[in-house]
């Protein structure tokens, strides 16, 4: 023989695991409660605000001359203005350098003043000789004439060597000066050439600056209606982060639960006794 019996019961539970804390959470929530007509916008922030505004209107006052400025700098900013003038410089040096450094004749007796200092030598070599041998009686003789060569060879030579030397050195630092102008002249004008091109790009973020200061003054104003809306919104954000989060604290839980149960065979056999005695009747007949 075999049974089972099943029972069925519903539990209701409720959890509240804040209660203690609930007065001080009331507390916060009045607090927050009292707070919703605090997030206005205060008397000190709407004048900041009207001032903001106010100023707005000399935001651009500064956009004209960034605007000329910045067509100034697409021009190049003047940085090429000079270049006549250091090319000029350059012809002017070249025109009166150019005679000496293209010159190749190094002839001592050519240069200027040479002749009339050799002259001036000679004599004095020539009288200063042949006046020591006149004395000693000798003029004349081939001592004489020996003399007066090697002193006019020794007076004369370092002199002219010298003013050679001094011809060629003089035509070669001439011929150096133009070449080093060249390069110095090139260099000036390819600087001025990258400053007006540096001057031109700096113009892109002129005219930048000069568009955004035509606008300061609109955008001013936006920033201002901006912050008019935006301060209470902020406040209250501040106090839903406050009060959304306690009034989701705790709850109620409802649940239902099924049991099976298996009897056993002596339970079993009794319940089915049970049930036969029951089919007898309580007073039977009697028969004799």
């Amino acid at each position: 023989m075999g049974g089972e019996s099943k029972t069925s019961q519903t539990q209701n539970s409720t959890t509240n695991p804040w209660e203690p804390a609930t007065p001080v959470l009331k507390g916060i929530l009045g607090q927050v409660e009292s707070g919703l007509g605090k997030t206005g916008i205060t008397g000190a922030e709407t004048g900041a605000l009207d001032a903001m505004t106010a100023n707005a209107g000399t935001a651009g006052q500064f956009a004209p001359q960034i605007q000329d400025l910045a067509k100034t700098l697409f021009g190049g900013g003047g940085a090429t203005d000079q270049a006549g003038a250091v090319g000029a410089n350059y012809d002017r040096f070249v025109g009166q350098t150019n005679p000496l450094a293209s010159n190749t004749n190094y002839n001592p007796y050519d240069t200027p003043g040479f002749r009339d200092a050799i002259n001036t030598a000679t004599a004095d070599i020539t009288n200063s000789t042949n006046g020591t041998f006149a004395a000693a009686g000798r003029d004349f003789s081939g001592a004489n004439s020996t003399a007066l060569g090697r002193g006019l060879t020794q007076g004369l030579a370092p002199t002219i060597a010298a003013q050679y030397n001094q011809n060629v050195n003089n035509q070669q630092g001439a011929a150096r000066g133009l070449y080093d102008a060249g390069n110095t002249n090139a260099g000036i004008l390819a600087g001025l050439q990258q400053q007006k091109l540096a001057n031109q790009g700096q113009g892109i973020g002129v005219a930048g600056a000069a568009n955004e200061a035509q606008n300061a003054g609109p955008n001013a104003v936006l920033a201002a209606e901006a912050a008019r809306r935006g301060i209470p919104v902020q406040a209250l954000g501040l106090l839903a982060q406050i009060g959304i989060p306690i009034a989701g604290v705790g709850g109620q839980a409802t649940g239902q639960s099924t049991g099976t149960q298996q009897d056993s065979p002596m339970r079993q056999f009794m319940q089915f006794g049970h049930g036969v005695g029951s089919l007898w009747p309580k007073n039977p007949i009697k028969f004799g």
